[in-house]
């Protein structure tokens, strides 16, 4: 089933509908982790961020059925994190031996990347631990399933596009809010506040693309890119913070050519970032909220009445 609303249904139902599959396949990766912990954890927290942006995206409508269920779902996602930031870090040695093969040698990278991968291998739960938290998990996405007859949002096209124009407006002032912080400030919580609100407006698209004004795809698109290269930012966060408290897999001495290098990544990537995320969000969040709403409302009211004379 599609990961979008269609403005033929009733809102409730269609949010019903995704949240639904989504659960079942955050539940798949999870069982699928139990033998390969590493791609299957991955994958499912991607879906539990895509599952906690539709709740975002239709709070305005169930402030409390919303609420309750994002944190279900944030708390089944940080469960889970360990795996992947041991696996962030190895990718993000991947790159910098791209970026700077030159220098890769010199850096050290190739044996630091070794003991990384040892790291990861010693930093997951444990085969017992794992086999708990994903017991854990899986139940609490079984709980979340039977909470979904609870949700109750308003189904008249009028209030349904207030509803999802509301939501989506919501996240991108939270957009404009964090990259103007990163402006300012550029402290690596202020990048991570603008990757979470990029990523979450990257699903509001997916789930709106026929609902937001057109072109909706290559807004997607430019969303997607900026959220990774967001993401590859706070990996190289997470490895200065590792390595400036000399917390494992970084107690051993400073591998000063690898700070290095990261502080070039770091300044390549926040210019890139702020510039990105400037053009992505240009326009004023009340405007294209207003816009969204318009023809949200006409689309919805249009569908009804088709539906009527079918």
């Amino acid at each position: 089933m599609s990961f979008r609303i269609d403005p033929r249904l009733a809102l409730t139902g269609e949010v019903r509908r995704i949240a639904g599959d989504e659960i079942e396949k955050i539940a798949a990766y999870l069982n699928t982790a139990r033998d390969n912990p590493e791609k299957a954890l991955h994958n499912a927290r991607k879906r539990l961020k895509a599952l906690r942006a539709l709740l975002h995206l239709v709070r305005p409508g169930d402030e409390a059925f919303c609420r309750t269920e994002n944190d279900r779902y944030r708390a089944i996602s940080a469960s889970i994190a360990g795996p992947r930031q041991a696996t962030a870090l190895i990718e993000t040695i991947d790159r910098l031996a791209e970026d700077f093969a030159e220098e890769a040698d010199a850096a050290g990278l190739a044996a630091i990347r070794a003991r990384l991968v040892r790291h990861r291998a010693q930093a997951g739960h444990g085969e017992a631990g794992l086999s708990v938290v994903l017991d854990t998990a899986i139940a609490e996405c079984q709980a979340g399933f039977a909470a979904l007859q609870a949700l109750a949002l308003p189904d008249l096209p009028e209030n349904a596009a207030d509803v999802l124009a509301d939501g989506a407006l919501a996240t991108l002032r939270r957009a404009r809010k964090a990259l103007e912080q990163s402006r300012e400030r550029g402290e690596a919580d202020d990048f991570h506040d603008l990757r979470k609100a990029v990523k979450r407006h990257a699903a509001h698209l997916s789930l709106l693309r026929k609902l937001w004004p057109s072109p909706v795809k290559p807004r997607r698109e430019r969303a997607e890119a900026l959220g990774e290269s967001l993401g590859e930012l706070h990996d190289v966060f997470v490895m200065r913070q590792l390595i400036e408290a000399g917390e494992a897999p970084f107690d051993g001495p400073e591998p000063k050519h690898l700070v290095k290098l990261l502080k070039r990544s770091e300044k390549a990537l926040r210019k890139l970032c702020l510039n990105d995320a400037a053009e992505l969000f240009e326009d004023k969040p009340r405007r294209t909220a207003r816009r969204l709403a318009k023809k949200a409302r006409d689309d919805l009211v249009g569908s009804m009445a088709d539906t009527e004379a079918d």
